[in-house]
Order: structure tokens, then C-alpha cells, then sequence
């Protein structure tokens, strides 16, 4: 890893950071006005999709089909989320599901780290500027290499973040009736503080999800689902359930998983619309085959 990109990563960590303290420091019992929640709520579920939706799903493990404008829209709006070019990003994601937990995982908290508190660090942040981006593209993503329009958004990205940054402030300024002071507060809510929340958030899914949290399917990693995870994350804490199926469109299998799981009710939304097909679901039949000795042995008796 460069030292250019290591220093870039993070600034992208402790910018975020300081600008949400800044955030709880001046706003603390003052309120924050309905314009500036909005576009916070806003610009995370647009770039929180991006990631779930387009850079996992979609990009990393062809869950489904789609349109060329939906999947180039995804595409962009993931890279607003600010957590590196779209192709560095499937790559670094489809390395770490051929080396889950053991040598060669981009972000395993357990390698090298015993699982400690060091090991939760290491894949929560850590790893950004370790190990971020170094996976190969030619290896791990040679599809998306081979699409011109996926090469032209992952060269865009520093465009991208001006633009994840831009847009908000540009709707602050408007929307606050054209004054710096909306501004600033649009940059504040909508790009910096949104910025922390889906970070931490997506990274919460590389070291929390592997390493506290339930289990019931046969795998040889520790991926874990958390339930209080999955809806912040768009459905992706189900992590567990990913691993033991990774090109499921649907990570929530049963139904309280189902209910806490936006992205799948955003692909079933595409697919009953026409715009999404050639959907991965995984039968039953095959989850209950899946699953640990003592969770087969409780299912009931047909």
C-alpha cells in the first residue's frame, strides 16, 4: 500500500471523526433543524444502498440482474459512500470471502490477532490503511476491470467524493435560503457526520460480525448475525447467513431476518417492477442442509 493512499484512507477515517464531534460540541441542546436531519437521512440511505445494493450484492456477488443504468447508478452512489473505488472495493471484498478468517483476509479480526480487542480494531479501521485497495483487480474483480463504465466510475472516485461532499452543502445553501450558514450545515449533516455513521457502520460488519453475535449454519468462518446491526446496515449484520450463502440477494432467511432487511425489500421492489431478475434465493431445503448439527437436529419432523 502506497503511502499516498495509506495517508488518504486516513484522512477519510479522522476527518469524519473530528467533524462529527465538531457536530455534538456545537449543536449540543441547540437542535439540529429539520433541513439538515433530511439530508442526513437522505444521503445515508442513498449511499448506504449504493454499498449494500450495488457494491455487494449487485457488483461483488451478481445476486441479481438489472439494468445497465440502475447497476451505473449503484455504482456511483456507493462511491459516495466514500469507501474507495468501486473496484478496489469488490476486490478486497471477494478476497475476503476466499479467505475468511485465516491468512489473506483483507480485515479478519481473528488473524494474527487472536481475536482480541487489537483483532476488532484491525478489521474495523485498522485494516484501511494496511490493507485497503491491495487486493489484485485482475485476480478478484476481472469482470468489473473489463467494463469500460465500471473503470470510469472507479477512476472518478476523488470526483465522487467532492460530489458526496458538494451535493449536500449545495442543497443546504438552497434550502436554508441561499445563506453560507446553510452551507456549511448542509456539508456538516448531510456530508461529513452521514459519512461517519455509514463508515462505521459497513466497517461495523467487517470486525462486529466477526465477532460477537449468533450462529446456526455450517461454516468454517466466524461470521455471526447481529440483530441490532441490521437495520442501520441495510440488512447486511445478517452477516452469518451471507457466508453460509454469499450470492443470496436475500441475507435475512427467516422471517424476523426478512423484516430487518432493506436491501432484499429493495430487490424484491426492482424485480416485481421488472427491473430486477435472475434473482438468487436460497430454498429451504437447502438452508436447513446447511446447518450446524444441534440447529438440524431442533427443526421439526415433516
Amino acid at each position: 500500500m502506497t503511502r499516498s493512499a495509506r495517508l488518504a484512507n486516513l484522512l477519510a477515517v479522522v476527518i469524519p471523526f473530528i467533524a462529527t464531534l465538531a457536530a455534538i460540541v456545537v449543536f449540543w441542546g441547540r437542535g439540529v433543524d429539520a433541513i439538515d436531519l433530511g439530508l442526513f437521512a437522505v444521503f445515508y440511505v442513498l449511499t448506504g444502498y449504493g454499498v449494500t445494493l450495488g457494491f455487494h450484492r449487485l457488483l461483488t456477488h451478481k445476486a441479481f440482474e438489472t439494468r445497465p443504468s440502475i447497476r451505473n447508478s449503484l455504482a456511483v452512489l456507493g462511491s459516495m459512500a466514500v469507501e474507495g473505488p468501486v473496484i478496489h472495493w469488490v476486490a478486497d471484498h471477494r478476497k475476503h470471502h476466499a479467505f475468511t478468517d485465516v491468512e489473506g483476509d483483507p480485515h479478519s479480526p481473528h488473524v494474527e490477532h487472536s481475536g482480541g480487542l487489537r483483532g476488532l480494531w484491525h478489521a474495523h479501521a485498522g485494516w484501511l490503511t494496511l490493507e485497503q485497495g491491495t487486493a489484485s483487480p485482475r485476480r478478484y474483480a476481472k469482470d468489473l476491470v473489463e467494463d469500460p463504465t465500471m473503470r470510469r466510475i472507479s477512476n472518478a472516485f476523488g470526483w465522487l467524493v467532492l460530489l458526496s461532499l458538494g451535493l449536500p452543502a449545495a442543497l443546504g445553501f438552497i434550502l436554508h435560503g441561499f445563506t453560507l450558514a446553510g452551507l456549511l450545515t448542509g456539508l456538516l449533516w448531510g456530508g461529513l457526520v452521514r459519512i461517519f455513521f455509514v463508515h462505521h457502520v459497513t466497517w461495523s460488519i467487517n470486525s462486529v460480525c466477526h465477532f460477537a453475535g449468533r450462529r446456526r449454519f455450517d461454516v468454517d468462518d466466524h461470521s455471526t448475525n447481529v440483530v441490532w446491526l441490521a437495520l442501520p446496515s441495510f440488512g447486511e449484520a445478517w452477516h452469518h447467513n451471507h457466508h453460509a450463502f454469499p450470492r443470496s440477494a436475500d441475507h435475512g432467511l427467516s422471517g424476523l431476518e426478512r423484516a430487518l432487511d432493506p436491501s432484499a425489500w429493495a430487490v424484491a421492489t426492482l424485480e416485481r417492477t421488472g427491473l430486477a431478475w435472475n434473482v438468487v434465493r436460497i430454498a429451504p431445503e437447502r438452508q436447513v442442509a446447511r446447518l450446524a448439527e444441534p440447529e438440524r437436529e431442533r427443526q421439526p419432523v415433516a
